[in-house]
């Protein structure tokens, strides 16, 4: 370990220090700074000469700013010789922006992919984009993590007489891994978005009636999508909900609305985003452990895909697996 050098931006260094935890490294220090015309400026205070370097940095709020850092950062790192460079990015917000869906209308997954290989990134770790095709934005090598084994560990203590429901058919393919890990049924919402909090869920297709129902998506932003889904659930005859995802955002007035429905049990999520404080329901699962271990893969030559075999979502079924998808 002694040629990995790690640093962190400002918008989660707790993560960051978790995973030098996890490999017995000491978080190395950068200087993040204003000019008076608002300019950023990044300095690493740490060697980083023919180093293997991993700057982490979640695309989280206030966006914009922390993209940045994380650029500045790279091509700091890329002045000075670094041997390898790659950017831990747990949240990749830009997944988002994955296609042409309007007339003249950006694509910011594709531009910010371009972005950090201008600025000299060697690879990315990220964890379970919004959009999967996102990953083939990049020309540079995308290690996608999942933590889906972990939700999975911890549910397994809540899964009698569950259903895990997704909330858009979008979803059913990760929700279909996720219910087999569990070794329960199936069931998704029949979704359709107006705007960014904006949706109606139609129906459900999957039998819910008299289950607890486990409803798993990639992320939380507003919870829009989340309640119109448990009303569904409660209109369709399930006795109640716990509700998981692996970016847990909780924008504008998630976390009041989220916690004022009675019919979710509990909210479970990771630390890829910094939680809120101060709610009792959400529990936070931490995924420091797994990014850890990828770095120890990715600096040592070997494959990452490994730690996931048979958990990660692009993996097929076993054969004669019934899918309602």
């Amino acid at each position: 370990m002694k040629d990995i050098v790690v640093f962190s931006g400002s918008a989660h260094e707790e993560f960051a220090q978790s995973i030098c935890d996890h490999l017995g490294l000491r978080l190395s220090p950068a200087r993040l700074s204003r000019f008076s015309n608002d300019c950023l400026q990044a300095q690493l205070l740490e060697n980083v000469r023919q180093r293997d370097v991993y700057i982490v940095q979640p695309l989280v709020k206030p966006t914009q700013d922390n993209l940045m850092e994380l650029l500045l950062m790279i091509q700091a790192a890329r002045s000075a010789s670094a041997a390898q460079i790659t950017a831990v990015v747990p949240h990749y917000s830009y997944a988002r922006s994955d296609k042409k869906d309007a007339s003249r209308i950006s694509v910011g997954g594709r531009l910010v992919a371009d972005l950090l290989s201008t600025a000299g990134v060697d690879r990315v770790l990220t964890m379970q984009l919004h959009a999967p095709q996102v990953q083939a934005f990049f020309s540079v090598p995308v290690d996608q993590l999942t933590a889906m084994g972990i939700l999975a560990q911890y549910f397994h203590g809540h899964c009698d007489n569950a259903v895990v429901v997704s909330p858009d058919f979008g979803n059913a393919k990760s929700a279909s891994t996720f219910a087999r890990l569990l070794g329960v049924p199936v069931a998704a919402g029949s979704k359709r978005r107006f705007g960014d909090d904006n949706v109606v869920v139609d129906t459900i297709v999957g039998d819910v009636v008299g289950k607890h129902a486990i409803v798993m998506d990639d992320e939380i932003a507003t919870g829009g999508s989340i309640l119109e889904l448990t009303r569904q659930l409660k209109n369709q005859g399930a006795l109640d909900a716990y509700v998981t995802c692996t970016h847990g955002l909780f924008a504008g007035k998630a976390v009041e609305r989220l916690r004022a429905e009675p019919f979710i049990r509990g909210v479970v999520t990771t630390d890829t985003v910094p939680a809120p404080t101060g709610w009792p329901g959400l529990t936070v699962l931490s995924v420091a452990p797994l990014f850890a271990e990828a770095i120890d893969h990715i600096h040592g030559g070997k494959s990452v895909s490994k730690i996931f075999e048979g958990i990660d979502p692009v993996y097929a079924p076993p054969k004669g697996q019934d899918e309602l998808f």
